[in-house]
Formats: C-alpha cells, structure tokens, sequence
C-alpha cells in the first residue's frame, strides 16, 4: 500500500455502504477477502479505503461513492493531517464563493500550475474577507490534537502572526498581536489540489458553508474528547436570549449593523449562530481552532450578491436601515490567545457577548491579574474562574449591551462567589439566572445556567429585581390525563419525571419556548419562573439557584387536579378488582417435552434480532429497555443523526411488528412485551431481544408467558459479570399444539392487563398521596 494512502475505519465503511457498524463486523467475520486492517487499534482498526471501495464494489454493496465521503475520505486522510486539509479547503471554498469565474478559470488548469496560481487568488479573498495580512514570520505548524479552551499553542502553518493590530486579524496569547488566516503555498496546496476540486464539486451542490460545516462537522465528530462543543440549539437560544426585548426601543431594536462578541469562540457555534448583518468579534486560545473558526464565520457571512448561507440569516435576511440601503456588516475578526491574560479586544464595546467559557479552571491568572480593571464587582477566588469571566464579559459590553453567558450551576451557589454575586444583584448587572435540564451542553451529566447580565448605564438605576427560572423538568413531553393502564404517553415515569435524561431523552423545543417565555414576559410561572427582589437575595450565602427559590409544582396539578387524579385512581382501582386472577388450581408439576428459542430459530418457527437504536437517532420512536420494563409507550424524539451507542448506525434499526416478543437482555429480572398495534413500527431498542413467531406455528402471548418464568430467566442467563445477561437463545418452552399454546397464552394476556392496571394504580396512588402532601403543607388544601 502506498505510503499516507487514506485509511477509513468501521464507521467511514458504514457510512459508505449505507448500513450499520454491526453490518461491516458481520462482513468481516463472514468473508475471508474482505480487506485486512491497515492501521488503527485492535479494538478500532482502519483499512485502506482503495481496498474497501473495490471490495464493495465486487460484492455489489457499492455503486458509487457518495461525493460528500469522498471529500471527507479525502479530508482525513490528507498526508499533513485533516486540520491542515480543512484550512486549505476552506480557503478554496471562500474563492469559490466569492470569485467564481476566477475559480473555474484555475480549474482548467493542470494541477502544478493549479497549485501554483492559487496562492495569489486566494490572497485577494483572504484579504478581503479577513483583512490584509501585516508582514510577519509564518509560525511553525501546530498539533491538530489541540482542544477547543486549551492553551496557548505553537501556531499552525494556516495562521499567519503579524506584529500590528489589524481587522480580522488574531492576536497571539503572549501579546496583542494580530493574525489571520495565512495564504497556503503552492507547495503546501500541491498534495490538495484533487481535495480542493472535490470540494469545489460538492460546494456547488449544496453551498460553500454548508460543505464547510459538513465537512468541519465530520472532524469535531471524529475527534470528540477534544472539543467542548457548543450544541447548535443551544447557540440558537443563547442568541435569542441577547436580543433586545418586546418592549425595548424600535429603533435599537432594527439597529443594521452590531457588535457581537464571543471570547472563548471555540468552533464558532455561537457566532455562527448570530442572525442578521453584524460585525463578529472572536478570540480563542487555540490558534488552530481560530483559523478554522475565522473561516467558518467567513464561509457563513454573506457573500458578495447573494442571502447568507447560515439557516437563521437565510430565514431573517439582512436587516435594513430607513432609508433602504443595505449596510454589509465587516468580515469576522478572528484572534487567538488567552482572553483573561491577553485581552485582544481591550478597546473594544460590544452590543452583545456570548460566551460559553471554559469551566473549573483553577490556572486562569488569579496571581497576575489581581490588580486588572475588569475586576469592578471584586477579585474573583483561584476557584471561581466563571466569575472572572463573567466580569471579563461586562467589561467587554457597551452601556446597556446584553450578554448571555453559560454557567456551571456551581457558581450560582458557591460561598467563595457570594461577594462577587452580591455586587453583580446591587448594581443590576445581572438580569436573569435560567437552570437548563441536563443534557442541553457538556458536561451532559450536569443541568447547566444560563446568565443573563445588562451593563449598567451611568445615572440610571439599577433593577430592583432578578429573574429566576428553572427548566430542569422540561427535558420530556408533559404527561397526559388519557394516558392508558401503565402507558404514560413518551416514556415518561411516574411524576413526571423521564427517565435516563441526557441527549436521548431532551425535548428542546419545550425548553426553549418556557425560556424564551420566561425571559421576555417576566412574569411568575408556578414551578417555572419567578421575579425575585434583589433584596430578598442578598442573605449570607447569596445564592441564586433556581431550584431554591422557585417550589416545584404539586403533584396532580395542585388542588384543582387532585379531584381528577383521584377520580382516575377510582376507576383504575374497579378496573383492577375486576382483573384479579381466579383461584389458582393446584396441580402436580408437568413434565412436558421441552424445546428452545434456539432450535425454534433453526426450525424457522421464530426469527431472533438484536436492538441498536437510542432515542433520537432515529425518525421512528424507540421501543428502550426502560420502556419494556415499566409498560411505557416507545420514546419518541426528534432525529439528532447520532449514531446508537455500541456501533449501529441509525439508518438500519429494526422496525416492531404486531405479535413480536420483546425481551430485556440485561438486568436478570423476568420481562417480556407483545407488541400490539399502538407499538407497531417503533424501532427496536439496544439491549433488547426481539423474537418474532410464526403466528401459524408459535401463539406469540403463549411465547411471552413462558419466558417470564423465573427458573427459565436463571437457567438462560450468564452470570460471568457483575450483571446478568440473558441468553435468550437458551430460553426453553414446552412443545405443544398451538390450540393448547393459545389456551395458555389467554391466560397470559390476562395477567398482562392485570399487571398495567396495577401499574397504573401504584401511579395514580403515589401522584395522588404527593399531591396531598404538598397540598396541606403549602396550605392550598385544607385538613377538613
């Protein structure tokens, strides 16, 4: 194989093939010719992607490669790393937006000579875009491993260091030098030139910046321990949340041109995220990550003669000034350095910041900076490196400008910050406080703040109030009054509460209209939002979490509600009597002829199908392993495109049938579901075990029954590992003809709806039993 030739892995194949990860494990245990790694690790080897494209193209898995895995194919394996790959097609890119006559022109020619005109071509747009580069030294490259908040860095060949400010330029963390994108060489883009027309090709499909984002979107994927990513509905809100107000002044409101500034920029997302013409300020610590993030601005920016290719300006479109002229806002102006040591933009008074910084910092400058300006509200502790940024934000925004800054909820609460708060709540410089549910950024695990914060204006008084909000329990769809017999509508358990939270289960839409609401109505929401008086804030620990001043809703919908769920408890409890079982019959213990699930599969009697699909990678609701053990319906979120956990794609789940028996693999408790019409379609989710019978040979509710046994779970299990594991191959049923399987599986049909009634019961029981409580306590149900 040829030295540098592009590896591909198990996921890129998948992706090529358009199936599952689990498929290309399968090709490779199944055919001896399918192609021998070439690199990677044991447990995630990479094969050379020539030897994979002809091995599906004999086996007929593969007409032709799609164009956008050739580019990418091309990206990662480019031989000065797909860092260096995505600046030199980036730069392609903007000259292919911004000078297409003069691109195809270049085209024409043959790659040498290709090679050595694009420098100059690219120059002009570099420049124009960006602003001219100063004469400087070209720095040394730089390692692509560099994180999004890491530190200063040696920088990449990409970036180019000039010794004066300039616009668009980036400044160095030393100093307050400017930078911007360096011009390639022809020798550099030499080995590019074929990456570079594939790009071209694939941007004249889709746009410039949508193939930069796919292809820039593909290398943070790719490398995820490395990047503290901002979500894209997240930036969204963030940028909706520093706009001015419904009652704010109409002419700020319609203002052409603002400054928007973010100063831990990491990807962009957050200025990409911006809509209408505004002049983007950037800085970043890690100067690879600026050059690309300057280019990804550019590539979103709108082009000479046409609308912005971001999906937010494409819907807004630019907004005009009175008297009908169009003002183009400047190209972005991208520094790197560390903000907190080497602010780039000192001078600089921003309409808007937004800000995701990097959290529990404890090297952030406390020693060297003790004496810094920007400390108005108080030096902030070695451990409150939030605060310094929240400080560095105000002192960035002019009089009366908004910022909307991500917080770990730490800082809302810890004792060594209450000073710092106390100052922020007196002089009215922050606004709001809104709790997020957990899974809306990383760390996923913890349900991150949003502040909100106004720069004070000289002679006006400060706000006498704080918003406090709280969205934690928004992460699910609300319960719905109808929802049948241990079926709460969404996978939702009882209280409310969804089960897992995290990416699988969060429901942005519902999060972000109650913040959005919160925010621009002010008003008391019960359980979601409250006005707060700053002096009822200013105590001795001056905490401002949300969850502490706002008392969760009561159970049942408060007084009101509890009559219906009362009611409903009612029913559920008549219905329930009535599906008591009989008596039951005593008898001698049968020895019946036994069979497996596993001969039956040979037989052809039933067909056994692993599940791979999480919530929300797939278009189809997902039938999980917690829905099967509490009755719930299948969870169903919109698609989010992430691959499931364990290496399936979701473009290949299995798709429920009515009669299918599913079975829980994990846990080593006895459970088994018969898909009925209402679950049908739903995708089948990991770490359950679908058996599909043949209805003229296996009486599906008959197959269900029997697996419940519990001496049939302990014999089919492995317990090699600290959690069972249910084999379900070795699961046993008795042979016996399918009048006498349907006899037995009417009984078990029946204990099946006895066993959701109960359910429902325990639901409804314990709402009602909570709601009581809080009631009486609050005083809005009386003891009489």
């Amino acid at each position: 194989m040829p030295e540098n030739a592009t590896e591909v892995t198990a996921a890129g194949i998948a992706r090529l093939a358009g199936v599952g990860r689990a498929a290309v494990s399968n090709w490779r245990r199944r055919y001896a010719d399918f192609p021998q790694p070439v690199g990677g690790t044991g447990t995630s080897p990479s094969f050379a992607l020539a030897e994979v494209e002809q091995w599906l193209r004999d086996q007929g898995k593969l007409a032709e490669v799609p164009l956008r895995e050739r580019v990418w194919q091309a990206v990662a394996g480019h031989p000065a790393g797909a860092g260096r790959a995505l600046i030199h097609v980036g730069c392609a890119l903007l000259l292919v937006r911004d000078r297409p006559t003069a691109w195809l022109e270049l085209a024409a020619a043959p790659d040498e000579r290709m090679a050595a005109l694009l420098p100059q071509a690219m120059e002009h747009v570099l420049t124009a875009r960006l602003g001219p580069a100063a004469d400087g030294v070209h720095g040394a490259s730089a390692p692509e491993s560099a994180g999004v908040h890491g530190a200063s860095a040696p920088e990449p060949a990409g970036v180019h260091t000039a010794g004066a400010q300039e616009p668009g330029g980036v400044h160095t963390a030393s100093a307050p030098q400017s930078a911007r994108v360096h011009t390639p060489t022809a020798q550099d883009l030499l080995p590019s030139v074929p990456l570079l027309r594939a790009a071209a090709e694939l941007a004249a499909g889709i746009g410039a910046g949508q193939a930069f984002e796919f292809l820039l979107g593909r290398q943070l994927d790719a490398n995820p321990r490395q990047y503290t990513l901002t979500p894209p509905q997240l930036a969204e809100l963030m940028v909706d949340l520093a706009e001015p107000p419904k009652d704010a002044d109409r002419a700020a409101r319609e203002q052409p041109v603002r400054s928007v500034l973010d100063p831990a920029a990491g990807t962009g997302a957050l200025l990409r995220a911006v809509g209408g013409p505004a002049a983007l300020y950037a800085q970043e610590a890690d100067p690879a990550l600026a050059a690309l993030t300057a280019l990804r601005l550019a590539l979103a920016a709108e082009g000479p003669g046409r609308a912005a290719e971001g999906p937010r300006r494409a819907a807004e479109g630019p907004r005009r000034p009175a008297d009908g002229t169009h003002r183009a806002a400047p190209g972005p102006t991208v520094r790197t350095g560390d903000t907190l040591r080497a602010d780039a933009f000192p001078e600089l008074a921003a309409d808007t910041v937004l800000c995701h910084p990097p959290f529990n910092e404890r090297n952030w400058g406390h020693d060297e900076l003790a004496y810094d300006p920007r400390w108005e509200y108080g030096l902030p502790a070695r451990t409150e490196s939030e605060l310094a940024w929240v400080q560095h934000v105000l002192a960035r925004l002019r009089d009366g400008g908004t910022a909307v800054v991500l917080m770990p909820p730490a800082a809302a609460s810890r004792r060594s910050g209450r000073r710092i708060r106390a100052g922020l709540l007196r002089r009215g410089a922050l606004r709001a406080v809104i709790a997020l549910p957990a899974g809306a950024a990383p760390p996923y695990g913890i349900p991150l703040h949003l502040w909100i914060l106004c720069k004070p204006e000289p002679g006006v008084r400060p706000a006498a109030d704080l918003l406090l909000a709280d969205t934690s329990d928004l992460s699910g769809p609300a319960p719905d009054a109808s929802a049948g017999p241990g079926r709460p509508p969404g996978g939702k358990a009882a209280g409310g509460k969804t089960p897992g939270g995290g990416r699988e289960r969060f429901d942005w839409p519902a999060v972000r209209s109650a913040v959005l609401d919160a925010w621009r109505d002010r008003a008391d929401v019960e359980g979601v939002s409250r006005v707060v008086p700053v002096i009822e804030l200013l105590d001795d620990d001056v905490d401002l979490a949300p969850a502490r001043h706002l008392p969760r809703p009561a159970s049942g919908g408060g007084a009101s509600g509890l009559g219906e769920v009362r009611e409903r408890l009612t029913e559920t409890l008549r219905l329930t009597t009535g599906l008591v079982p009989p008596a039951a019959s005593p008898a001698e213990p049968a020895h019946r002829p036994l069979t497996t699930v596993g001969e039956l599969a040979r037989a052809g009697a039933l067909f056994l199908h692993s599940g791979t699909a999480v919530p929300g990678s797939t278009a189809a609701p997902v039938l999980t392993e917690h829905d099967v053990l509490t009755g719930a319906a299948p969870t169903a979120l919109p698609p989010t495109g992430e691959e499931a956990p364990g290496g399936a794609a979701a473009d290949d789940p299995v798709l429920l049938e009515p009669g299918d028996v599913v079975v829980p693999v994990l846990g080593g408790g006895t459970a088994a579901r018969v898909v009925d019409a209402a679950t049908a379609g739903a995708a089948l989710g990991r770490n359950l075990q679908l058996l599909r019978p043949d209805p003229a040979a296996v009486d599906p509710w008959f197959l269900a029954g029997f697996l419940r046994g519990t001496a049939n779970h302990r014999q089919a299990s492995s317990y090699a590992s600290t959690a069972a594991r249910l084999d379900a191959r070795r699961l046993q049923l008795p042979r016996m003809p399918l009048a006498e399987q349907q006899r037995y599986g009417e009984r078990f049909r029946e204990l099946a709806a006895f066993e959701d009634a109960l359910r429902t019961a325990g639901r409804l029981g314990g709402q009602l039993v909570q709601g009581m409580y809080d009631g009486l306590t609050d005083g809005s149900v009386t003891p009489g």
